[in-house]
């Protein structure tokens, strides 16, 4: 399995204020890029799809609490994946977070998409710090 890693980022709240953002889906939509589009989602699962590539759903499989989330395909997949979000709390109201992409993709398909999948990470990752951190401020 191909590995993508975001950055760390350092988001001040805590990390159970972080991992109970991420353990619903229903607040994902905010973390995706515009290329994600007709978004449905419940507090497990949720489908969208990827503007002209693929239709996808996805589940979380396990949660550890205030630590990681554990994402997982949902139905049929055009490749089997891993979506790990990690969090680590530096001080009370300071966390480190980072997701991580684990997919095993075919040599053709990981030369086209390990740019994407970098990319998608790394946007998922700062938009959960604008997310959180802007919403501390309202």
């Amino acid at each position: 399995m191909k590995s993508f890693e975001s950055k760390k980022v350092r988001i001040k709240r805590s990390s159970k204020e972080v991992f109970n953002f991420l353990s619903d889906f229903n607040n994902f939509e905010s973390l995706m890029p515009e290329q994600i589009i007709n978004w449905k989602s419940t507090k497990d699962t949720c489908s969208f799809t990827i503007q002209g590539m693929t239709d996808l759903a996805m589940k979380i499989e396990e949660r550890v609490p205030n630590t990681n989330i554990f994402i997982v395909p949902d139905g049929k997949a055009p490749f089997k994946f891993e979506l790990i979000c990690n969090l680590e709390e530096i001080e009370n109201s300071t966390t480190d977070a980072q997701i991580i992409l684990k997919a095993n993709l075919n040599p053709m398909l990981s030369m086209v998409a390990s740019k994407p999948l970098s990319n998608l990470v790394n946007i998922m990752v700062e938009k959960m710090k604008e997310v959180l951190e802007g919403s501390s401020e309202k």
